[in-house]
Protein backbone atom coordinates (compact mmCIF):
# COMPACT_ATOMS: atom_id res chain seq x y z
CA UNK A 1 0.00 0.00 0.00
CA UNK A 2 3.09 2.22 0.48
CA UNK A 3 3.14 6.14 1.77
CA UNK A 4 0.65 8.30 1.65
CA UNK A 5 0.90 11.77 2.88
CA UNK A 6 -2.33 14.45 2.41
CA UNK A 7 -1.92 18.09 3.04
CA UNK A 8 0.57 17.95 5.35
CA UNK A 9 1.71 21.28 7.45
CA UNK A 10 4.80 20.93 10.01
CA UNK A 11 6.25 24.52 11.39
CA UNK A 12 9.16 25.18 13.55
CA UNK A 13 9.07 26.91 16.55
CA UNK A 14 11.67 29.77 16.47
CA UNK A 15 12.35 32.68 18.85
CA UNK A 16 11.14 35.00 16.05
CA UNK A 17 8.16 33.28 15.50
CA UNK A 18 6.94 29.81 13.32
CA UNK A 19 9.16 28.53 10.36
CA UNK A 20 6.25 27.28 7.94
CA UNK A 21 8.50 24.13 6.92
CA UNK A 22 6.25 22.17 5.23
CA UNK A 23 3.07 24.11 4.08
CA UNK A 24 0.34 21.41 2.61
CA UNK A 25 2.21 19.11 0.65
CA UNK A 26 0.04 16.05 -0.85
CA UNK A 27 1.77 13.13 -2.32
CA UNK A 28 1.94 9.07 -2.52
CA UNK A 29 5.18 6.43 -3.10
CA UNK A 30 4.21 3.40 -3.59
CA UNK A 31 5.21 -0.47 -2.65
CA UNK A 32 8.84 -0.97 -4.07
CA UNK A 33 9.36 2.76 -5.22
CA UNK A 34 12.70 5.26 -4.31
CA UNK A 35 10.96 8.58 -4.39
CA UNK A 36 13.86 11.39 -5.05
CA UNK A 37 13.40 14.53 -2.97
CA UNK A 38 14.93 17.51 -4.54
CA UNK A 39 15.41 21.35 -3.71
CA UNK A 40 17.74 24.05 -2.58
CA UNK A 41 18.79 24.37 1.31
CA UNK A 42 15.28 25.47 2.92
CA UNK A 43 13.39 23.98 0.77
CA UNK A 44 11.52 21.37 3.09
CA UNK A 45 12.88 18.32 2.14
CA UNK A 46 14.40 17.25 5.05
CA UNK A 47 11.96 18.49 7.44
CA UNK A 48 9.36 16.67 5.53
CA UNK A 49 11.86 13.30 5.87
CA UNK A 50 12.02 13.77 9.70
CA UNK A 51 8.43 14.71 9.91
CA UNK A 52 7.50 11.22 8.96
CA UNK A 53 9.33 9.50 12.17
CA UNK A 54 8.97 12.56 14.21
CA UNK A 55 12.89 13.16 15.90
CA UNK A 56 12.84 16.71 15.74
CA UNK A 57 11.36 18.05 18.91
CA UNK A 58 10.92 21.73 17.43
CA UNK A 59 8.74 20.67 15.11
CA UNK A 60 4.47 21.39 15.53
CA UNK A 61 2.38 18.94 13.68
CA UNK A 62 -0.31 21.83 11.97
CA UNK A 63 -2.05 20.25 10.08
CA UNK A 64 -2.21 16.66 7.53
CA UNK A 65 -2.07 13.13 7.83
CA UNK A 66 0.68 10.61 6.99
CA UNK A 67 -0.26 6.89 6.22
CA UNK A 68 1.69 4.12 5.86
CA UNK A 69 -0.05 0.49 4.47
CA UNK A 70 -2.89 1.97 5.25
CA UNK A 71 -2.62 3.06 9.09
CA UNK A 72 -2.30 6.47 10.26
CA UNK A 73 0.78 7.50 11.80
CA UNK A 74 0.97 9.36 15.28
CA UNK A 75 2.92 11.81 13.72
CA UNK A 76 2.17 14.79 16.01
CA UNK A 77 2.77 12.43 19.23
CA UNK A 78 6.78 11.68 19.77
CA UNK A 79 5.72 9.13 22.39
CA UNK A 80 3.46 7.49 20.20
CA UNK A 81 5.65 7.04 17.20
CA UNK A 82 8.13 5.71 18.96
CA UNK A 83 6.18 1.93 18.84
CA UNK A 84 6.71 2.50 15.19
CA UNK A 85 10.37 3.93 14.67
CA UNK A 86 13.04 1.45 13.17
CA UNK A 87 10.62 -1.32 12.88
CA UNK A 88 7.94 0.29 10.31
CA UNK A 89 9.92 3.71 9.57
CA UNK A 90 13.24 3.89 9.76
CA UNK A 91 15.52 7.03 8.83
CA UNK A 92 19.44 7.30 7.87
CA UNK A 93 20.31 10.94 9.10
CA UNK A 94 21.97 13.52 7.44
CA UNK A 95 24.84 13.43 9.49
CA UNK A 96 24.84 9.57 9.65
CA UNK A 97 28.44 9.45 10.28
CA UNK A 98 28.26 11.44 13.72
CA UNK A 99 25.27 9.29 15.01
CA UNK A 100 27.24 6.56 16.03
CA UNK A 101 27.76 6.42 19.80
CA UNK A 102 31.63 6.95 20.05
CA UNK A 103 31.77 5.32 23.64
CA UNK A 104 30.12 1.93 22.00
CA UNK A 105 31.65 -1.04 19.98
CA UNK A 106 29.77 -1.32 17.16
CA UNK A 107 27.98 -4.72 18.46
CA UNK A 108 27.42 -3.14 21.94
CA UNK A 109 25.35 -0.34 20.51
CA UNK A 110 23.28 -2.50 17.92
CA UNK A 111 22.61 -4.64 20.81
CA UNK A 112 21.29 -1.77 22.76
CA UNK A 113 19.26 -0.65 19.54
CA UNK A 114 17.59 -3.95 19.38
CA UNK A 115 17.28 -4.47 22.85
CA UNK A 116 15.25 -1.20 22.91
CA UNK A 117 12.91 -2.63 20.38
CA UNK A 118 12.33 -5.87 22.21
CA UNK A 119 14.70 -7.76 19.85
CA UNK A 120 17.09 -10.05 21.19
CA UNK A 121 20.72 -9.85 19.33
CA UNK A 122 21.38 -13.30 19.02
CA UNK A 123 18.48 -13.34 17.30
CA UNK A 124 19.42 -11.43 14.05
CA UNK A 125 23.27 -11.78 14.31
CA UNK A 126 23.50 -13.90 11.26
CA UNK A 127 20.82 -11.44 9.50
CA UNK A 128 23.33 -9.00 10.51
CA UNK A 129 26.76 -10.56 9.31
CA UNK A 130 25.30 -11.29 5.92
CA UNK A 131 23.84 -8.05 5.52
CA UNK A 132 27.63 -6.60 6.25
CA UNK A 133 28.18 -8.74 3.58
CA UNK A 134 26.51 -7.13 1.10
CA UNK A 135 27.65 -3.66 1.84
CA UNK A 136 31.04 -4.89 2.00
CA UNK A 137 32.10 -4.29 5.78
CA UNK A 138 34.25 -6.90 7.49
CA UNK A 139 32.49 -8.68 10.13
CA UNK A 140 34.90 -7.85 12.88
CA UNK A 141 33.74 -4.17 12.22
CA UNK A 142 31.07 -5.08 15.01
CA UNK A 143 34.58 -4.74 17.27
CA UNK A 144 35.29 -1.64 16.53
CA UNK A 145 34.37 1.93 18.12
CA UNK A 146 33.39 4.90 14.88
CA UNK A 147 36.72 6.23 15.58
CA UNK A 148 38.14 3.46 14.01
CA UNK A 149 36.05 3.63 10.54
CA UNK A 150 36.03 5.77 7.64
CA UNK A 151 33.37 7.93 7.04
CA UNK A 152 32.24 5.64 3.72
CA UNK A 153 32.51 2.72 6.25
CA UNK A 154 30.35 4.62 9.21
CA UNK A 155 27.73 5.57 6.34
CA UNK A 156 27.19 1.93 5.69
CA UNK A 157 26.79 0.83 9.26
CA UNK A 158 24.64 3.22 9.83
CA UNK A 159 22.45 1.91 6.70
CA UNK A 160 22.67 -1.61 7.99
CA UNK A 161 21.56 -0.55 11.89
CA UNK A 162 18.54 1.30 10.48
CA UNK A 163 17.32 -1.52 7.84
CA UNK A 164 18.09 -4.50 10.37
CA UNK A 165 14.66 -4.88 11.36
CA UNK A 166 13.27 -4.43 8.01
CA UNK A 167 10.75 -1.37 8.20
CA UNK A 168 8.36 -0.38 5.30
CA UNK A 169 9.72 2.53 4.53
CA UNK A 170 13.39 3.73 5.02
CA UNK A 171 13.85 8.46 4.76
CA UNK A 172 17.78 8.43 3.65
CA UNK A 173 18.48 12.01 4.51
CA UNK A 174 21.38 13.64 2.57
CA UNK A 175 23.50 10.12 2.75
CA UNK A 176 25.69 10.90 0.39
CA UNK A 177 26.65 14.91 0.94
CA UNK A 178 30.19 14.59 3.10
CA UNK A 179 31.56 11.66 0.61
CA UNK A 180 33.89 11.16 -1.58
CA UNK A 181 31.96 10.47 -5.34
CA UNK A 182 33.33 6.87 -5.58
CA UNK A 183 31.83 6.28 -2.21
CA UNK A 184 28.41 8.21 -3.24
CA UNK A 185 28.04 5.66 -5.72
CA UNK A 186 28.54 2.76 -3.69
CA UNK A 187 26.12 4.05 -0.83
CA UNK A 188 23.46 4.79 -3.84
CA UNK A 189 23.70 1.46 -5.25
CA UNK A 190 23.38 -0.53 -1.79
CA UNK A 191 20.53 1.51 -1.07
CA UNK A 192 18.85 0.29 -3.92
CA UNK A 193 19.69 -3.28 -3.34
CA UNK A 194 18.49 -3.15 -0.14
CA UNK A 195 15.18 -2.14 -1.77
CA UNK A 196 15.77 -4.57 -4.30
CA UNK A 197 15.85 -7.46 -1.77
CA UNK A 198 12.90 -6.65 0.18
CA UNK A 199 14.79 -5.06 3.24
CA UNK A 200 12.49 -2.21 2.46
CA UNK A 201 9.42 -1.53 1.20
CA UNK A 202 9.81 1.90 -0.49
CA UNK A 203 12.52 4.65 0.11
CA UNK A 204 12.31 8.85 0.79
CA UNK A 205 15.66 9.72 -0.67
CA UNK A 206 16.82 13.22 -0.06
CA UNK A 207 18.86 15.20 -1.50
CA UNK A 208 20.08 18.60 -3.36
CA UNK A 209 21.94 16.41 -5.76
CA UNK A 210 18.96 16.38 -8.40
CA UNK A 211 21.41 14.51 -10.87
CA UNK A 212 22.30 11.60 -8.45
CA UNK A 213 18.96 11.29 -7.42
CA UNK A 214 17.78 10.67 -11.33
CA UNK A 215 20.32 7.30 -11.11
CA UNK A 216 18.42 5.64 -8.27
CA UNK A 217 14.93 7.41 -8.25
CA UNK A 218 12.10 5.77 -10.03
CA UNK A 219 10.10 9.20 -8.86
CA UNK A 220 11.74 12.32 -8.46
CA UNK A 221 9.61 14.84 -6.28
CA UNK A 222 10.90 19.16 -6.37
CA UNK A 223 10.44 21.02 -3.57
CA UNK A 224 10.22 24.72 -3.38
CA UNK A 225 9.88 27.18 -0.04
CA UNK A 226 7.99 24.29 1.66
CA UNK A 227 5.67 23.53 -1.16
CA UNK A 228 5.61 20.66 -3.60
CA UNK A 229 6.90 22.41 -6.99
CA UNK A 230 6.82 19.01 -9.50
CA UNK A 231 6.54 15.54 -9.13
CA UNK A 232 7.51 12.28 -12.25
CA UNK A 233 8.97 9.88 -13.58
CA UNK A 234 12.29 10.60 -12.74
CA UNK A 235 13.01 10.81 -16.62
CA UNK A 236 10.54 12.82 -17.42
CA UNK A 237 11.40 15.25 -15.13
CA UNK A 238 14.75 15.30 -16.42
CA UNK A 239 14.17 15.38 -20.02
CA UNK A 240 11.05 17.52 -20.14
CA UNK A 241 10.43 19.33 -16.97
CA UNK A 242 7.27 21.56 -16.76
CA UNK A 243 7.88 23.58 -13.43
CA UNK A 244 10.12 26.85 -14.41
CA UNK A 245 12.14 26.18 -10.90
CA UNK A 246 12.69 22.31 -11.96
CA UNK A 247 13.77 23.37 -15.44
CA UNK A 248 16.25 26.07 -13.79
CA UNK A 249 17.56 23.46 -11.34
CA UNK A 250 18.39 21.49 -14.40
CA UNK A 251 19.83 24.01 -16.64
CA UNK A 252 22.43 24.76 -13.75
CA UNK A 253 23.64 21.76 -13.57
CA UNK A 254 27.15 21.13 -15.48
CA UNK A 255 27.59 19.83 -18.27
CA UNK A 256 30.08 16.85 -19.52
CA UNK A 257 32.55 18.37 -22.37
CA UNK A 258 31.38 21.93 -22.03
CA UNK A 259 34.41 23.82 -20.93
CA UNK A 260 32.99 26.81 -18.41
CA UNK A 261 36.22 29.35 -19.37
CA UNK A 262 33.83 29.67 -22.83
CA UNK A 263 30.62 29.59 -21.04
CA UNK A 264 29.34 30.59 -17.78
CA UNK A 265 27.00 28.44 -15.57
CA UNK A 266 23.65 29.55 -14.98
CA UNK A 267 22.25 29.74 -12.27
CA UNK A 268 18.89 31.02 -10.31
CA UNK A 269 18.84 34.60 -9.52
CA UNK A 270 17.74 35.92 -6.16
CA UNK A 271 16.76 33.68 -3.00
CA UNK A 272 13.90 31.81 -1.49
CA UNK A 273 11.38 33.70 0.43
CA UNK A 274 11.51 33.60 4.07
CA UNK A 275 9.19 31.45 5.79
CA UNK A 276 8.62 33.10 8.95
CA UNK A 277 6.10 34.83 6.76
CA UNK A 278 5.96 33.22 3.36
CA UNK A 279 4.54 35.47 0.39
CA UNK A 280 0.81 35.07 -0.46
CA UNK A 281 0.49 33.02 -4.31
CA UNK A 282 3.01 31.38 -5.92
CA UNK A 283 6.20 31.42 -3.68
CA UNK A 284 8.54 30.91 -6.74
CA UNK A 285 7.14 34.16 -8.40
CA UNK A 286 9.83 36.96 -7.48
CA UNK A 287 12.45 34.52 -9.07
CA UNK A 288 10.35 33.39 -12.07
CA UNK A 289 10.93 34.20 -15.61
CA UNK A 290 7.54 33.36 -16.86
CA UNK A 291 5.54 35.67 -13.52
CA UNK A 292 2.44 37.15 -14.44
CA UNK A 293 -0.69 38.48 -12.94
CA UNK A 294 -2.44 34.94 -12.38
CA UNK A 295 0.58 34.34 -10.07
CA UNK A 296 -0.37 36.22 -7.10
CA UNK A 297 -2.54 33.47 -6.50
CA UNK A 298 -1.23 30.33 -5.43
CA UNK A 299 -1.42 27.59 -8.18
CA UNK A 300 -3.19 24.22 -7.50
CA UNK A 301 -1.14 21.06 -8.08
CA UNK A 302 -2.48 19.74 -10.95
CA UNK A 303 -1.72 16.10 -13.10
CA UNK A 304 -0.48 17.04 -16.59
CA UNK A 305 0.09 13.94 -17.49
CA UNK A 306 0.05 10.62 -16.23
CA UNK A 307 2.19 10.56 -12.66
CA UNK A 308 3.18 13.97 -13.81
CA UNK A 309 1.87 16.44 -11.27
CA UNK A 310 3.11 20.43 -11.72
CA UNK A 311 2.21 23.59 -9.10
CA UNK A 312 2.48 26.25 -11.93
CA UNK A 313 -0.14 28.48 -13.85
CA UNK A 314 1.76 28.39 -16.90
CA UNK A 315 2.25 24.09 -17.09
Amino acid sequence: MGLRVNDLRVYYRTLRGEVKALDGVTFEVGDGEILGLAGESGCGKSTLGKSLIRLDGRMRHVGGTVELDGVELPIGDDAAMNRYRYTEVSLIPQYAMSALNPTRRIGKMIAELLESRGVRYKDVAEELERRLDLVELPRDVLGNYPIELSGGMKQRVVMVVSTLLNPSLLIADEVTSALDVSTQKAVATALVGFRDRGFVKSMVFVTHDISLTHQIADTIMVMYAGRLAEKAPSGRIIESPRHPYTRALIDSLPEVGVRYEERKLSGIPGSPPSLLDPPPGCRFRDRCPLASDECVEAPPVTEVEKGHYVACWKA
